[in-house]
């Protein structure tokens, strides 16, 4: 179990490397301006949704140490 694998330590070329970067990105499916508006709007919307409960949170909790607290 405390064996470890046995691994080599020489490192690629640098343009093997480049080339395994440029057709990793060649992969990548970006999405249209429709799909990018859409998912921009919903994280805003959920941004805010998230602020407003922080928000009412924070503020009910304050009221309720300062009525605790007199």
């Amino acid at each position: 179990m405390g064996e470890m694998a046995n691994t080599t330590t020489e490192k690629a070329p640098k343009k093997s490397w480049f080339k395994g970067l440029k057709s990793e990105f060649k992969k990548i499916i970006w999405p249209d301006k429709e799909a990018l508006a859409k998912q921009a709007v919903a994280v805003v919307s959920v941004t805010v949704i998230l602020g407003l409960v922080i928000y009412v949170l924070d503020y009910v909790i304050e009221l309720g140490i300062g009525i605790f607290l007199g």
